[in-house]
């Protein structure tokens, strides 16, 4: 996962943009002088790991392709607090009209990816990935899950396309989970991964009879984690899901699963203070 998207990008920066914009920006128009010149530094107010540098560039460079942006750290780096991140020098118009939704998109991204790497840190020294939902901002997944990734994380499936997950819900319609795996294996290509959510072990042993190649193991005991485990056997990518916290994944991560699936590091992530300083 990664930004290399520059036209989607785009799209959703311009968006943003034009939802606060609007029919413009009163207050500047106002009071900026035309062509005034500004320099200001982005910078944090606390700890963070920093994530949406190139956003912030990209979405100042809509509003005026003249604009210097001195990007003085990378994504994934560790600021410090009243650490500069960037300077950007330029038209005052622009800076100060696109000030707020820029501060939006790499407030947001840093603390997902900072939370993100809480959560990674937390189940060390285990083979275990922290991995993210679908559970996400409406047109502002790409910068979620991007951030997922800069905070040690592995993104889950992007969007409906990425893999065949196949719920409770599609288990009952399809008449049973082996069922539906059937039905799965025969429709899709031989390059798309099938993932079945299991809530028992009567279920995980009939996913892994059926051959499927993930299993999610959704809201199970601690124990009943182990005995699934057990008997996966390393015949599928084994995925845990549902009420995961700081404090009960690493013990999650002992058992030995691959990944450990949680919304809390895009849904309860928040904001990192930052500001943009003259």
């Amino acid at each position: 996962m990664n930004l290399s998207n520059k036209l989607m990008v785009k799209k959703f920066v311009k968006l943003a943009l034009e939802e606060d914009i609007w029919h413009g920006d009163i207050t500047v128009e106002a009071l900026i002088k035309e062509n005034q010149q500004l320099r200001v530094r982005l910078n944090s107010r606390s700890e963070t790991i920093i994530a949406g540098l190139d956003v912030v560039k990209t979405l100042f460079k809509i509003l005026d392709p003249e604009i210097n942006f001195n990007a003085l750290l990378s994504d994934g780096d560790t600021v410090k607090p009243n650490q500069d991140i960037a300077i950007i020098e330029g038209d005052a118009a622009a800076i100060l009209t696109g000030e707020r939704t820029a501060l939006n998109f790499i407030q947001r991204m840093s603390a997902i990816a900072t939370l993100t790497n809480a959560y990674q840190r937390a189940i060390a020294p285990y083979k275990a990935k922290i991995t993210d939902t679908r559970k996400t901002t409406p047109n502002f997944r790409i910068f979620e899950k991007y951030s997922v990734k800069v905070g040690g994380g592995s993104p889950h499936r992007f969007g409906l396309c990425g893999c065949v997950m196949i719920k409770d819900n599609h288990i009952k319609l399809a008449g049973g989970l082996t069922e539906a795996i059937r039905l799965a294996k025969e429709d899709v290509s031989h390059t798309v991964k099938i993932e079945a959510e299991t809530e028992n072990l009567k279920q995980v042993k009939e996913a892994v009879d059926a051959g499927v190649d993930i299993i999610m193991l959704d809201n199970m005991p601690f124990d009943d984690i182990k005995e699934a485990v057990k008997m996966i056997n390393n015949k599928a990518i084994i995925e845990v899901s549902g009420n995961v916290t700081l404090e009960n994944v690493n013990q999650i991560a002992s058992t030995g699963v691959d990944y450990i699936s949680t919304s809390a590091i895009t849904a309860q992530a928040g904001i990192i203070d930052m500001g943009l300083d003259i």
